[in-house]
């Protein structure tokens, strides 16, 4: 009896993060600027488990979360990229769900485990001037209204009636 109270304790364990996968996934990233692809971008992918760091093109090892992985590319301080990775449920967390239950559910959204991000992403990269919602201050071109406190005094011109 003993024995199959064992058993059967075991397998109630194992309903959960390992029926789903793996708590990490590889992601690689490539960046490419008008069509061709540029090498050595440093990228910072960040979510609610932690931040991590590639050179770009290159694949990081991030910690899975039910956030979406925001990606930031940068080089040479006058070109960026941003994307942004969806997180979606894997097809395992649902047989998760029928073998550990509630509980095994549970356990993969906490530790991400029954989450999976897309394996690769291109960001595609621009000039800082070419961001959309980003203006430089070297574009501006309005003329810089300047404040008096001086009294505004106001002449009309002579007429013949005045010259009298």
């Amino acid at each position: 009896m003993f024995k199959y109270f064992a058993i059967a304790s075991l397998l109630t364990v194992t309903g959960c993060a390992s029926i789903a996968g793996e708590k990490m996934q590889p992601v690689s990233v490539q960046t490419i600027q008008d069509n061709k692809e540029v090498a050595g971008v440093g990228c910072t992918l960040t979510n609610d488990a932690g931040k991590w760091f590639v050179t770009s093109p290159g694949s990081v090892t991030v910690h899975k979360s039910t956030g979406d992985l925001a990606i930031d590319c940068s080089k040479d301080g006058n070109i960026v990229g941003h994307e942004t990775l969806v997180s979606k449920s894997n097809g395992a967390v649902w047989g998760n769900i029928l073998a550990g239950g509630g509980i095994g559910y549970i356990i993969d959204r906490n530790t991400g485990a029954g989450f999976n991000y897309p394996d690769s992403i291109t960001i595609v990269l621009r000039k800082i001037g070419e961001v959309v919602g980003l203006v430089t201050p070297a574009i501006a071109t309005t003329t810089p209204i300047v404040a008096t406190t001086a009294p505004i005094v106001t002449a009309t011109a002579p007429t013949e009636a005045s010259k009298n």
